[in-house]
């Protein structure tokens, strides 16, 4: 009877293994989706940008201009990257608390 009970509790843990790691799977999916999303939304705004700044670049008459629509250029999109590296880190962080969450229950009965 012990032999079957163990053997019980082994199909148990298994399975509760694999249904945590589902769950983690399925929270790296939807993270990843958001992640690629949002890379995807920069990286067409960020050439957008830089498409309107060189038509602006090219149609200044003098060099000072010249010289400030490139500032100005160079001001937007450090700005932009800031808000969006900012952005990113936060999406990986909930990644991360999102694929392990399933399995604090698993660590938590292996103290």
């Amino acid at each position: 009877m012990t032999m079957v009970k163990n053997f019980e509790d082994f199909q148990t843990v298994g399975k509760e293994n694999m249904d945590a790691a589902l769950k983690s799977f399925s929270a790296l999916s939807k993270s990843g989706q958001a992640i690629a999303v949002e890379i995807a939304d920069y990286s067409k705004k960020t050439f957008e940008d830089g498409t309107a700044a060189l038509e602006k670049l090219f149609g200044v008459k003098s060099f000072d201009k010249a010289i400030e629509v490139q500032t100005e250029y160079a001001k937007t999109a450090y700005e932009s990257f800031v808000a969006e590296a900012t952005k990113l880190g936060d999406l990986y962080a909930d990644l991360a608390k999102e694929s392990y969450k399933p399995f604090e229950a698993v660590f938590a009965k292996a103290k």
